[in-house]
């Protein structure tokens, strides 16, 4: 028990001072369940111990939002409240750092109509627009995490007691995020510098396209624009001060050309959607737009993220991970895409990341649009990741280069 409160505690220090890197007189904001409200306290000891002047919490619970969709009336669920994006704003422009702590229940909303679940998510998806901006353009540090809950444990391991699912969940949680090393901190520095180098890699080589091939269907052409940034590891925030935005983190990641994808490509991992899951589906893409996909389970969730808006039917990322990930390793399916995205390459439907762009922070909507960068109020990502996965790269000038072969980096 000492050395798991032991864990815990670097854990959040690693989170505070790696994570987010908070600064001195910083506010920090919070989001998570309430079943994590010791671990939250210590993220909150930690911060005011690096210099936060304020720390907020906003507090989710998967029961009351479970009742909320079995018993509030439709339209409630059009409505977005005001309030819950202007206090998002409101420390936004303080210069907060955003730590969110990602542990739904995968199979919370499994019984919901999944119209309500659609309404919901484009209504949040608009009234969280603005703040988004802050976000997604890293003005602000932000940082994913998660932590164990009792129902999200006893969905990955459903052959123990709640009690094991749990400790288990926490052990896979400290050995993706490097907790298991002697010195963690040192640990992520080399780490992010590994991811760093891949980057600066493909950035030298500018490719064009990428085709992606694999022996479960997968034969997708992906055009990257003129100006398009890989990144890995850390970014920078508006200030210059770096910081790390999911941890766990294997990916290398730059934007698509909206209307450059073309092909067929599979999942192969579940995508946990809203309190439900997506699995064992393919999408067909022409001049960058989703025409045809299927899905064996939650075709009508999948066919309902596609309807958002029309930019939730283009890509707007594509992220390199090797099979050999540890995560992968660990030969467990998370259910939670922070995990799951790190143990496979995966591409997202929706925005783009303007910073994936040259200068793309510093645009506006219809700049980035005309340079091919995609717009949407969603951004899901979903696996394809495999062992025998291929991707063959090739430059402006017509240099054909093996990135992944077999699954793994072949550069």
């Amino acid at each position: 028990m000492e050395k798991f409160e032991h864990k815990l505690n670097e854990y959040a220090k690693l989170t505070i001072e790696v994570g987010i890197n908070l600064q001195k007189d910083q506010p920090l904001v919070i989001s998570a369940p309430v079943e994590g409200v010791e671990f939250v306290r210590l993220l909150a000891k930690y911060a005011y111990e690096a210099g936060a002047n304020d720390v907020f919490i906003n507090w989710s619970d998967d029961t009351l939002t479970k009742l909320k969709y079995e018993n509030a009336p439709f339209e409630v669920f059009e409505d977005f409240p005001k309030w819950k994006q202007d206090t998002m704003i409101y420390y936004a422009e303080k210069g907060a750092g955003f730590i969110s702590i990602h542990s739904d229940d995968p199979e919370l909303l499994k019984d919901i109509d999944p119209k309500k679940i659609a309404v919901a998510n484009k209504a949040s998806g608009i009234g969280m627009k603005e703040f988004r901006k802050y976000t997604m353009n890293d003005i602000n540090s932000w940082c994913v995490i998660s932590i164990p809950t009792k129902k999200w444990a006893s969905r990955v391991f459903k052959d123990v007691d709640e009690e094991t699912a749990v400790e288990m969940l926490w052990d896979a949680i400290f050995k993706a995020t490097r907790m298991d090393l002697d010195n963690p901190v040192e640990a992520w520095k080399e780490h992010v510098k590994s991811l760093e180098d891949r980057s600066t890699f493909l950035n030298e080589k500018e490719f064009k396209t990428l085709h992606f091939t694999s022996s479960n269907g997968t034969d997708l052409v992906i055009d990257l624009p003129e100006g398009h940034i890989w990144q890995g590891g850390a970014s920078k925030n508006i200030k210059g001060i770096q910081f790390v935005a999911n941890m766990p983190t294997e990916e290398v990641f730059t934007l698509p050309h909206k209307n450059g994808v073309n092909g067929v490509v599979y999942s192969t991992k579940p995508l946990n959607y809203g309190g439900n899951l997506i699995d064992d589906f393919k999408v067909e893409f022409k001049e960058g737009k989703v025409v045809n996909f299927e899905a064996k389970v939650g075709h009508e969730i999948l066919k309902d993220l596609l309807d958002i808006d029309d930019g939730a039917k283009y890509l707007g990322e594509v992220a390199l991970v090797p099979y050999s990930s540890p995560i992968s390793q660990a030969n467990i399916v998370f259910l939670n895409t922070l995990f799951d995205e790190n143990a496979s390459c995966h591409l997202a439907f929706g925005r783009a990341y303007p910073t994936s762009i040259k200068n793309g922070e510093k645009m506006s909507d219809d700049e980035l649009s005309k340079l091919g960068v995609n717009n949407s109020l969603t951004h899901e990502d979903f696996m394809i990741g495999s062992e025998d996965l291929s991707i063959i790269g090739e430059t402006k000038d017509g240099e054909k280069i093996q990135i992944f072969k077999d699954g793994e980096w072949a550069i």
